[in-house]
């Protein structure tokens, strides 16, 4: 076990992530808002047993009563109906009017905005275009023009006010996950097989769930401001209780007696600002540290454009597991015109056979891997070839059909194992999903699993593990995690990019040794990509290299490290440091912007 397992397992990890109740408990700000709101609620709700009179009950001996007149606690208005009684009548006039607003614009704007964000261009111009057009109509001269349809129902006027306010939430929500929808945790969702459904509901949606709880916050307050404005404009029925009809009342009768004007300002304003301010506590507790995007490129699943597919003309034996036949992959330019970034790439595999594809960056051996999971992205054309998986053509497959096989016949391990885990949920959660996914079994045998494959990727503590969030195991764990969750369907090929790559040397070989042994258990085929002839030389049966989008030489390993062929390979194993080799090479002069050596 590496130091930094170790320095886990001893008790020196992070300490537990604190709950969002306990955070809310300890902000003064959320504790104050919190009971007042809840005191006003409660109110409301208490409404038809605590008030003294009907709100709309006039008696002529109680006009302009003063506060502490027996029967009217608050005075009576200029029409001798009780204040106390209107007022707590307006609590819940407000309440059921700023849950019908923000109750709508949320439905409406969170999902077109997880949907719009989430998929491809089209869908989101589509999206974009409808909801810049509602943003286009004038909203109160709107909703006081439709009065003669809603009848002064201010329910019905609250329905259309949140059509009218969905155009803010799709934009929230829709810059939010075009964000999200690119870390690395997302795109290992992806590859376990996970539909877009579940992703959405369960990462994207958790994720962004700050802004959004902050903006109903907002909502509510802005319905129920609306609510009272037209209210105090005389809009709607007279005979609703609101507080924007008891403060229009107050103002005619200002001079006469101020405190009629106070209770409902009072009362509105408490309600509002508790609203924004529990809000923003609310965001804080549950959204926590910002994740920060990450560096690596990460796929896609859009199925990316194909120009000529082949599908009958494979060269690989009939023995082989996985085959792909001159392959070409292009981008589009900004003139329009394709670039090429993978040429004619053939392989193939056979089952419990590991070959190494072997590059410096930009070869296009990550291209080829996501080529044969199918996450191109989509701006992607294969401009030709063909990829076999035990017999069944992958390209032009439908994501639905590709679904079927990543997670199950198709495993993937990245080579960022912390970024390929959702900081939001356990270890434990996040395997258990993804194996529920891929097998239909209950929740209590899913764990069970879970557990078990952690203990067999050697890791010391399971338990302890399958409760820990991300941020409280180590690098080597993650990895381990992420292998545990790879193999966890016995796939029968299994695609590591640079598994190893930020790992020190020990946990390297721990992993290594790892893959090694589960794949003589399962006899997989493993495809690894990576540019470290050490590692290729421990793991690997057979070599592709790659320069430039092409397979420049192949053969077994033995092969190719006695007698490499093509310079490329040549200059690759020659770029390797041992304690034996000094460099002759005199250092080259770099000329600076002013035309000087140094």
């Amino acid at each position: 076990m590496s130091i930094e397992e170790l320095s886990v397992t001893s008790g020196l990890a992070a300490p537990p992530r604190k709950s969002p109740l306990r955070k809310l408990a300890t902000d003064p700000q959320a504790v104050i808002t919190s009971v007042l709101l809840l005191v006003i609620i409660i109110l409301g709700l208490l409404t038809p047993w605590i008030a003294p009179h009907d709100p709309n009950e006039a008696q002529l001996n109680a006009i302009n009563a003063t506060p502490g007149t027996p029967g009217y606690p608050l005075g009576a208005d200029q029409n001798g109906r009780d204040i106390a009684s209107r007022l707590l009548h307006s609590i819940s006039t407000s309440l059921i009017a700023g849950l019908i607003g923000a109750s709508v614009a949320l439905a409406i704007g969170i999902t077109f905005g997880l949907i719009g964000g989430y998929f491809g261009r089209r869908l989101r111009t589509a999206t974009e275009w409808v909801f810049s057009l509602i943003m286009t109509f004038p909203g109160l001269l709107l909703l006081i023009v439709l009065m003669p349809v809603t009848k002064g129902d201010y329910r019905a006027t609250m329905l259309i006010f949140g059509v009218l306010l969905s155009p803010g939430v799709y934009r929230i929500v829709r810059n939010l996950v075009l964000g999200v929808k690119n870390e690395l945790y997302v795109d290992a969702a992806r590859v376990s097989g996970l539909s877009n459904l579940r992703i959405l509901g369960r990462h994207v949606l958790f994720a962004v769930r700050g802004p959004i709880i902050v903006a109903a916050a907002f909502l509510i307050g802005s319905a129920i401001s609306l609510q009272s404005g037209l209210a105090f404009l005389g809009v709607g029925s007279n005979l609703v209780p609101s507080f924007g009809a008891m403060i229009a009342d107050g103002f005619t009768n200002l001079y006469v007696d101020p405190t009629q004007f106070i209770w409902p300002s009072v009362m509105l304003g408490t309600l509002t600002a508790s609203l924004v301010l529990l809000g923003n506590s609310l965001r804080d507790a549950f959204e926590g540290a910002k994740l920060k995007p990450s560096k690596a490129s990460a796929p896609r699943t859009n199925t990316p454009r194909v120009i000529t597919p082949t599908t009958d003309s494979i060269q690989g034996s009939a023995a082989d597991l996985l085959s792909v036949d001159d392959l070409a992959i292009a981008y589009p330019t900004p003139s329009g015109q394709l670039r090429e970034v993978v040429k004619g790439v053939s392989l193939s595999l056979r089952a419990g056979e590991t070959l190494g594809v072997v590059g410096e960056s930009g070869s296009g051996k990550t291209q080829t891997a996501f080529a044969i999971l199918g996450v191109l992205p989509p701006e992607a054309v294969i401009t030709q070839g063909a990829i076999q998986l035990d017999g069944r053509h992958l390209i032009g497959l439908s994501e639905q059909g590709l679904r079927t096989l990543r997670g199950r016949e198709i495993a993937y391990i990245p080579q960022e194992p912390m970024s390929n885990l959702d900081p939001s949920y356990t270890v434990g959660a996040q395997l258990v999903e993804g194996i529920r996914a891929s097998a239909r079994m209950s929740r209590r045998e899913a764990r069970a699993k879970v557990i078990a494959l952690l203990a067999r990727v050697g890791i010391q503590d399971p338990q302890r593990t399958f409760n820990s969030y991300p941020h409280q195991i180590s690098g080597g764990m993650a990895q381990r995690v992420l292998i545990a969750g790879a193999v966890a369907s016995r796939p029968k090929l299994l695609i590591a990019d640079e598994p190893t790559t930020a790992l020190d040397v020990t946990v390297q070989a721990e992993i290594l040794d790892l893959i090694r042994d589960l794949q003589a258990e399962l006899n997989m085929a493993v495809l690894l990509v990576t540019h470290n002839f050490g590692v290729v030389a421990d793991i690997c049966d057979r070599i592709a290299v790659m320069q430039d989008g092409r397979v420049v030489e192949s053969g077994t390993a033995l092969e190719l490290f006695r007698e490499p062929q093509h310079s490329y390979t040549q200059l690759l194993l020659g770029s390797i440091l041992d304690e034996h080799t000094v460099r002759t090479d005199q250092p080259r002069p770099v000329v600076t912007a002013t035309g000087g050596k140094n």
